[in-house]
């Protein structure tokens, strides 16, 4: 397989960044930064593949039903990171920098799986490539409820592809809990519009999944998030409150429907030995749109994922991703926020709601 080079320098690059994250740029200058993005945000391509591999590996050894993903940043993250403002001071992320660029995903079926990988086979593990960063989330989680097992690593072989030294891919690590909060977090930003992922949302929004986070993290015997009820039966009753402001359930079961034209014109339809998917969802038509690609079609996938977003790239209505993962089933499993599929979140959701039960 060919894979995409690097035409840029870093100066070139960052300079780019720049670009994308000021409004009072000419068209000439914003296509041109566009397409400097499109080749750095190709080239990490390699790396990611050969993380996702390794993932693969590693976590199998741990959990055979684990959900292993990998994904490159949408441009439109990738630019909305570049403008984000930190602490009311101006935004200061360089491009060349940024650290999730590539990034690949284990989903475990539990919180004692997902550190064994974590510890025992990439902190205490064997990779020759070296480790820039990480963050334990689940014993120290995000003050919006967010919790995962983070790692950077910068790509090394003093061998093939040494060309892609130094590029940096993020390694992601979660509780099959943990997975569907966040995918949760998704969808509901999805269909209100709102940056609650960012945590820039309307304050009923982002506590109500703070909220729901400490429950999950209650039934996985981890640590709460920072100002939320201690004790579980004031906890579910602050959720069954804000649950009936914002009429979430009602809302995520409406859009549910959607799921009936995944199974009934799109899973017919795909191929077995595709391996990379292109997920258009088109939030004004309640569908998702699916656009195939074998194992030696990874090129042209991100050829086409480009090409996508720039064609919607002032629509807030679509959203683009390019995924890969072994079969249909898996990518609705790892990616159920584009498939608008919440169901079993909703019934975790009742259950405290109704039940009162953690």
């Amino acid at each position: 397989m060919v894979w995409e080079k690097l035409r840029y320098n870093k100066q070139e690059i960052n300079r780019a960044g720049k670009i994308l994250a000021n409004n009072n740029t000419t068209p000439e200058e914003k296509i041109r930064a566009i397409s400097i993005l499109d080749n750095w945000r190709a080239v990490h391509g390699y790396p990611m593949h050969i993380f996702q591999m390794t993932l693969k590996k590693k976590a199998m050894k741990v959990d055979k039903e684990a959900l292993i993903s990998q994904r490159l940043k949408r441009a439109s993250s990738i630019i909305y990171k570049l403008q984000r403002k930190y602490g009311g001071r101006e935004p200061s992320m360089m491009l060349y920098q940024m650290q999730d660029i590539g990034g690949c995903r284990a989903v475990v079926s539990n919180v004692k799986l997902a550190k064994e990988l974590y510890e025992k086979h990439y902190l205490k593990g064997d990779l020759k490539h070296k480790l820039v960063n990480k963050k334990d989330y689940i014993n120290e989680p995000k003050p919006d409820g967010y919790r995962s097992l983070h790692l950077i690593y910068a790509y090394k072989s003093d061998k093939n592809k040494k060309e892609f030294n130094g590029l940096l891919t993020e390694v992601q690590i979660r509780s099959r809990l943990q997975h569907l909060w966040a995918t949760a977090v998704e969808t509901a930003g999805f269909l209100t519009r709102q940056a609650i992922k960012s945590n820039e949302a309307e304050p009923r929004w982002l506590e109500f999944f703070k909220l729901i986070s400490s429950a999950f993290a209650i039934m996985e015997g981890c640590p709460t998030i920072p100002n939320t009820p201690a004790d579980k039966e004031e906890l579910c009753n602050e959720i069954k409150n804000k649950e009936r402001e914002l009429n979430f359930i009602e809302k995520m079961e409406n859009w549910s429907n959607a799921i009936d034209y995944i199974n009934r014109e799109i899973k017919p339809k795909i191929k077995h030995k595709a391996k990379f998917f292109l997920l258009e969802l088109d939030i004004p038509g309640k569908k998702t749109i699916i656009k195939t690609y074998n194992e030696n079609e990874e090129e042209k996938a991100i050829g086409d994922y480009s090409n996508l977003e720039k064609r919607h790239f002032e629509d807030k209505d679509y959203d683009i991703v390019l995924v890969g993962a072994d079969n249909i089933n898996d990518l609705k499993k790892a990616y159920p926020s584009y498939f608008l599929d919440t169901a079993e979140f909703l019934r975790l959701l009742r259950r405290i709601v109704l039940l009162k039960c953690l």
